[in-house]
């Protein structure tokens, strides 16, 4: 070719900034999202008039997670969206009601390796 880009090739068509407002952090109060972080849709369908409002690109990350819950990390992978993005448009649907967020278990709140592999060690003594 001559240098020039055709469909797939020339990338996104909307820039990461134009589908977030430019912004870079989620919503007004600060919420981060992990990437282990699931997503769950909230309630049983939401309200269709308030989901037409919102841009293509949350109502893709809306259509994910109808499917199952998903981590932020296999949103961004699913929906070929910067972590980033994903994050703040996350962060959009959670301030609308239309998304449950489960955070990761913190490891201090995990049991002891030490104690799993006695209780390993036990059943396996059965």
């Amino acid at each position: 070719m001559n240098g020039q880009w055709y469909d797939a090739d020339a990338g996104p068509l909307v820039r990461p900034y134009a589908m977030t407002g430019g912004r870079t952090k989620p919503g007004p109060h600060g919420v981060r999202f992990d990437l282990i972080a699931l997503v769950v849709v909230d309630g049983d369908g939401g309200d269709a008039a308030a989901e037409s409002l919102l841009g293509p690109e949350h109502r893709a990350l809306l259509g994910l997670c109808r499917s199952e819950t998903q981590s932020v990390a296999e949103l961004a992978a699913d929906a070929d969206l910067p972590v980033g993005v994903v994050r703040v448009l996350l962060g959009d649907l959670l301030e609308g009601g239309h998304v449950r967020v489960s955070r990761p278990v913190p490891p201090a709140r995990l049991p002891d390796e030490r104690i799993l592999r006695e209780v390993i060690e036990g059943l396996r003594a059965l």
